[in-house]
């Protein structure tokens, strides 16, 4: 992919966002996620693998769905109320189908299916974009109508906990592992969305920090394999002493950075009076912190293979293995 290309594709990326962020008008909001759409098709399909065609056809059948529920959605709630305003979405058939499009688009249970598919098929740096990037559209949407059906939000963040944590117990490849946590960082965002917006910001903007510099971790040691993840010690030690930081903010321990979004959702929760919810979410997610400390441990842990005669130079050099004359 030239330069000019690969330039004007990111500079597509930017361009949809911004027009999703600025409209207030339905139809300016889905051509703003549909420029985005197409814009990280070519970016996917750039390595010219089988497995990387495997996953943008089914990231283009996702959106796809999702983008013409949505339509739908917009096109029935301006039928209703005669409007395309965004924060005139009042009718509640409409508004639920637009809460389930938006939910499919960033990847939220019942609707997760797709992402850890599709991250197994890109490289690191477009999965990086694909998790964090593509999903500033969409959630600014929900951000923009969730006001009215909290326990539509609740089910879904609680649903998408369960199914992040749940999911990564027994993987071992490392993008399906960040699919899993970004689905179950979602959930705990939009479980609390309907009652402290502003807190969702918080825990949003902590997600993108800290999803951002574990992708930056494995792409600076070249790890894709929970088993590769011993030798990057030889690579980068410095990165890699960090890395278990990281992953042990994302997990939630305290007195870590991702610590306190998660503290403060389970205070407000319970000021809501749904402790039961905040315990719900509590216990769920160990599931996803059993896999954090997975990881951790097989970075700082363990050791590679350790095979000095395999190194030796008369094993790598034909010409050593010749009897003198």
């Amino acid at each position: 992919m030239t330069p000019l290309i690969y330039s004007t594709l990111i500079i597509s990326l930017g361009i949809g966002t911004t027009l999703t962020f600025a409209s207030t008008h339905w139809y300016l909001a889905w051509m703003g996620i549909e420029i985005n759409t197409l814009a990280i098709i070519p970016l996917m399909t750039q390595s010219h693998s089988p497995r990387a065609t495997e996953a943008t056809t089914k990231y283009f059948f996702a959106q796809a769905t999702a983008s013409a529920t949505l339509l739908f959605a917009a096109t029935s709630n301006a039928f209703f109320t005669g409007s395309w305003d965004i924060l005139q979405t009042n009718n509640p058939l409409t508004y639920t189908l637009m809460t389930l499009a938006m939910a499919m688009k960033i990847g939220l249970a019942p609707l997760h299916s797709w992402m850890p598919e599709v991250m197994q098929g890109l490289t690191l740096l477009t999965g990086l974009i694909l998790s964090t990037w593509q999903k500033l559209a969409p959630f600014c949407l929900i951000y923009q109508i969730q006001p009215h059906s909290p326990n539509l939000f609740m089910a879904l963040g609680l649903l998408s906990i369960v199914a992040g944590g749940w999911g990564g117990f027994n993987q071992v490849q490392l993008r399906k592992i960040l699919a899993y946590s970004s689905i179950a960082h979602l959930g705990w965002m939009v479980l609390i969305l309907s009652f402290s917006p502003p807190l969702t910001l918080v825990a949003f903007s902590t997600y993108l920090m800290m999803t951002f510099s574990l992708f930056y971790s494995f792409m600076m040691t070249k790890t894709t394999h929970i088993n590769s993840l011993s030798t990057s010690w030889a690579k980068i030690p410095t990165l890699t002493a960090l890395t278990p930081l990281i992953l042990l903010s994302l997990g939630g321990l305290p007195p870590l950075t991702g610590f306190l979004p998660k503290w403060m959702i389970l205070q407000e929760l319970t000021k809501q009076d749904l402790a039961l919810v905040a315990v719900l979410a509590a216990l769920f997610s160990l599931f996803s912190l059993y896999f954090y400390l997975r990881l951790s441990y097989a970075m700082t842990l363990t050791m590679p293979p350790n095979n000095p005669a395999g190194t030796l130079p008369w094993r790598l050099n034909p010409s050593h293995n010749t009897l003198p004359p």
